[in-house]
């Protein structure tokens, strides 16, 4: 009976697809290898819209122990026997749905991502997006979601060290939720997903399979999301005193000759774990349904194979060696069952008992169609960028008051209220928390440190995706430049509207290009990551979001600096420029242009040689001692960054340098490149010089000091009523109206 289009749209493949897959098998797919098919050829595990893209990102480094895109997450050498392992990825549709569960379960995938490596988690960092909190159902995903985040987090025992929350009316309907998780090997054991030879055993460890996520790779993550409440079973539940157990229980198991591989149950379950296995062993795969444990009855082989039920994990063992491992496992209180061995050949069997319910050739399963595209801009697109913004009227209040007002704005004021919520000393190893530019973390038994940082700009990526992309990756790295530390990686969380539509395959294919050229300039590569396509919600696509995870490398961490003045009576400078002139241009997708006139528009800018050299700059400062402070300028732009070291480091400033131009670009716009630092007086003219031999311009401002923030003839406001407005600005604008009654 030929398949309806019913049922390719719940397994998300086109008519064009399955007669792909008819082709290639020789005939038709029986239910079970239509539903294998629609998870592995889906946007989520086969990036057919984005791999080729993906493969101009740059990958070379000589830290580089893992190729990227091979393995659950890359892997990098940082120095005195020690590793990294880092990864970004999206939980966007379970958390429009479900978004306690859609967050904690997006927690824990990208931790089992991590120890998959061999890596012990030492951090997680966040990216999150919501639509405007003036609405009761955005206020419901913003709790829920940091709900899921901090129980999971805090459950397992991992700092949750940093992140981003950004609210913008795109977002309605279709939040974002980026996790980011990076782990520490000390031992030099890196692990593979993969066995070695035919005759290894493939075992299940974990928790037992149920019918939740099912769909969830096809379903949720491959098609633009409609909220449905027959979705809901796509969304898997999580356990995370399970988790922790299974983190503690692999990483032992590890030390075992006998086990050759560690993969994760991920998007699409055993279906993807299993298979992808076998594909990167150049082995085919016998495996028996039948053996799965289960925790609800009347599983069919179809559930089976593609729950994503959570806490689960694959082992490739030496045949033989199963009691051993067993053993182990069985002391974390954890079955390990034996459901699949390695074989020779290219095919995967799956059984059901004695029954073979499906033969098929593994590259014809995980080879999906690949999508290349190259669209015209369009042309709503030019006119934005052409939009005068010398047009752009001078409000009708003082610049003190949009100061204050920038200071209170959900998109400024601190994150206090999130972070707080967040267990970011378990581990003990943080030593810079959640709040400033980036997190720093000492490495125990090293004197080496880390610093991380995510980041990424819808607005601006809208305006200009290709700009965007490259801000997104100059702004995560300057996080990390401004502690002190090298930036050395990034993992990167690509979140996008659907690629089907010209807009989409635009935003896609420039952001992509912009990432690209941006990490060539700071000579990093890309070395993990996650596409996230077809978020788009009744209202519309959301922004073009990609978002940046940074890695940096402290030779010494005490030798770092964070974002607070630090000093009474430090000189003030703006590194990256060296005079304070207002262009209309730097008004662009700025915070300050959608809070007060109600647009985004405008075509924003970026030098990156000039970006290379100030974050040089600021690095060789610290490591010199010159720098007690460094704090980069972004969103709200220059007298928000100011404002920002000093409610941080509790210190009052005084700029008296003078301005140019536009006072509203010149104190709000947000031109790039620029970093607000702090320099003891003995120390200016030696910053100065040395600034100036790597072509970073550095302008001197002001001085720290007393209880007011003044700048200039413009802005003249008390430190407590600035940092007054910073700290509740959150919990005001997200606040239930109805807590407010009476």
């Amino acid at each position: 009976m030929p398949v309806t289009q019913s049922e390719l749209d719940e397994v998300a493949l086109s008519r064009a697809e399955y007669e792909a897959i008819i082709d290639r098998l020789g005939r038709e797919p029986n239910s079970l290898e239509l539903g294998l098919f629609g998870s592995l050829w889906s946007e989520h595990c086969g990036y057919k819209h984005s791999k080729p893209l993906l493969r101009t990102l740059p990958v070379e480094s000589d830290r580089l122990l893992v190729s990227p895109g091979t393995e659950n997450a890359g892997v990098v050498d940082i120095g005195d026997g020690l590793a990294i392992a880092m990864k970004i990825e999206s939980h966007n549709h379970p958390s429009a749905i479900e978004p306690r569960e859609g967050a904690a379960t997006g927690v824990g995938g990208i931790v089992r991502d991590i120890f998959a490596m061999g890596a012990r988690p030492i951090a997680l960092l966040n990216s999150l997006r919501f639509g405007k909190p003036d609405s009761a159902r955005n206020r419901y995903l913003l709790g829920g979601v940091i709900g899921g985040i901090s129980s999971y987090g805090n459950c397992l025992g991992i700092p949750n060290v940093g992140g981003e929350v950004v609210f913008a009316s795109c977002y309605d309907g279709n939040p974002l939720v980026n996790a980011m998780c990076v782990g520490l090997i000390e031992n030099g054991v890196i692990m593979s997903a993969r066995a070695d030879e035919p005759g290894d055993v493939l075992l299940l460890v974990g928790a037992d399979t149920g019918r939740d996520g099912i769909h969830g790779a096809s379903g949720l993550a491959s098609r633009t999301f409609e909220e449905n409440s027959e979705l809901r079973s796509a969304v898997q539940v999580g356990n995370p005193f399970l988790e922790k157990v299974l983190i503690e229980a692999c990483l032992e198991v590890i030390q075992l000759d006998c086990v050759v591989g560690l993969q994760d149950c991920g998007a699409a379950g055993i279906t993807s774990g299993a298979i992808e296995m076998a594909e990167r062993s150049d082995l085919g795969l016998h495996l028996d349904v039948a053996r799965v444990p289960r925790r609800e009855e009347g599983m069919t082989p179809y559930e089976v194979m593609l729950s994503e039920s959570q806490e689960r994990m694959l082992l490739a063992v030496k045949p033989g060696h199963e009691h051993e491992v067993e053993a182990v496992f069985r002391r974390w209180d954890l079955d390990a069952t034996r459901i699949g061995e390695f074989v020779d050949g290219d095919s995967v069997v799956i059984l059901d008992g004695d029954e073979v319910l499906s033969t098929t050739r593994i590259n014809v399963l995980t080879d999906p169609p690949e999508y290349e595209f190259d669209p015209p801009k369009p042309g709503w697109l030019s006119s934005l960028q052409a939009v005068d913004m010398e047009s752009t009227p001078l409000p009708d209040i003082s610049p003190s008051d949009i100061l204050l007002k920038l200071l209170a704005a959900p998109n400024i004021a601190s994150k206090l209220p999130v972070f707080r919520q967040y267990d970011h000393q378990v581990q003990t190893n943080t030593v810079v928390a959640p709040g400033g530019d980036a997190a720093v973390l000492r490495l125990k038994g090293s004197r080496r440190g880390i610093a991380l940082s995510t980041d990424g700009n819808g607005r601006i990526c809208y305006l200009d995706p290709y700009i965007g992309g490259q801000i997104a990756v100059a702004e995560a790295c300057r996080n990390v430049s401004c502690t002190g530390a090298v930036p050395v990686a990034v993992t990167d969380c690509l979140n996008f509207g659907s690629p089907e539509t010209v807009d989409g395959q635009y935003q896609l294919v420039q952001a992509v290009a912009g990432i690209r050229d941006a990490c060539r300039a700071f000579g990093i590569p890309v070395i993990s990551g996650n596409v996230s396509l077809y978020n788009e919600a009744p209202g519309g696509a959301i922004y073009p979001t990609p978002v940046i995870g940074a890695l940096g490398i402290l030779d010494d961490v005490r030798i770092h600096v964070s974002a607070g003045f630090a000093g009474d009576g430090d000189a003030v400078y703006l590194l990256g420029a060296d005079t304070l002139t207002g262009d209309a241009s730097d008004l662009a997708g700025s915070e300050y242009q959608e809070l007060f006139h109600g647009r985004v528009a405008g075509q924003p800018g970026l030098d990156l040689d000039l970006e290379v050299k100030v974050q040089q700059a600021c690095r060789a400062g610290i490591a010199a001692g010159r720098l007690r402070s460094a704090h980069d300028v972004s969103d709200g732009g220059l007298a928000v960054a100011i404002a920002e070291a000093a409610i941080i480091g509790g210190r009052g400033v005084e700029i008296d340098a003078a301005f140019d131009g536009r006072w509203d670009a010149a104190l709000f716009g947000e031109a790039q490149s620029r970093i607000v630092v702090t320099v003891p007086g003995d120390q200016a003219e030696a910053f100065e010089r040395a600034a100036a031999d790597v072509g970073a311009p550095a302008l001197r401002m002001g001085r720290t000091g007393g209880d007011r923030i003044v700048i200039g003839d413009l802005v003249n406001v008390s430190l407590s009523d600035a940092a007054e407005r910073w700290h509740t600005g959150f919990e005001t604008a997200t606040r239930d109206p109805a807590l407010l009654e009476g």
